[in-house]
């Protein structure tokens, strides 16, 4: 990105428009026009960032990007509207030298502002003044993120993080999987919905119950329409 330090590595994963739909349980044609209108076109035309690749239903993104809806849409859902976002990402994306401000643990919210905490615990508004912002702040939309030591997202739970549901870009191209295995959830679906019993799975794969529980749960949740 034009102007910012080399301080990231693009993230690992490939997700397509209907992966992102499917695991953020949103409507695919939403998450098509985000991606389309804000972030290669709005987003990326500033920066010369190219945050996509592919066309149609072959257009793919990584990692950080899907964790930037995820937030996207949570700060959709506390009522922060479209401009103030674009301009709080292009604020934050300056004075945190990374074109995925969205995909670090400083991002926080009250509701009606996007705010961002610095190194010293001091919050920043994430607007064009940047005025300290005194007041109590919700950290609404990391529930379900877990970040590495430099503060980037690095696993994003799905069903939160008491189960074992987990979206990590380094294994199997990111796509869901039992946690601390490098099994497919969608297998153990599969084969659970095939007609194999829970006992059967449990000695095959080697997990819980509550392992196969999850990733039927995760598969039978119908996303948006």
């Amino acid at each position: 990105m034009k102007g910012f330090k080399n301080d990231i590595t693009l993230g690992n994963g490939i997700y397509t428009i209907p992966d992102l739909a499917f695991i953020l349980r949103l409507p695919p044609q939403k998450v098509r026009r985000w991606m389309n209108d804000f972030w290669d076109v709005r987003i990326g035309d500033k920066y010369k960032e190219k945050y996509s690749w592919g066309e149609g239903r072959d257009k793919a993104t990584n990692f950080y990007t899907l964790i930037e809806f995820y937030v996207f849409y949570q700060l959709r859902e506390h009522n922060v509207g479209t401009k103030t976002i674009l301009a709080a990402h292009e604020s934050m994306a300056s004075q945190l030298h990374t074109p995925y401000p969205f995909a670090t643990s400083q991002v926080l919210t009250d509701g009606k502002h996007i705010l961002y905490s610095l190194e010293d615990g001091t919050t920043i508004n994430a607007d064009k003044s940047l005025q300290i912002a005194f007041k109590e702040i919700i950290e609404s939309f990391c529930r379900k993120i877990e970040f590495s030591s430099d503060k980037l997202a690095e696993r994003y739970y799905p069903l939160g993080k008491k189960h074992k549901i987990i979206v990590d870009p380094h294994h199997q191209f990111g796509q869901p999987t039992i946690a601390d295995t490098n099994l497919l959830a969608q297998t153990i679906y599969q084969l659970y919905s095939a007609g194999e019993s829970k006992a059967f799975l449990s000695r095959l794969y080697n997990i819980s119950d509550k392992e196969i529980n999850d990733a039927v749960s995760f598969f039978s949740i119908k996303k948006a329409a």
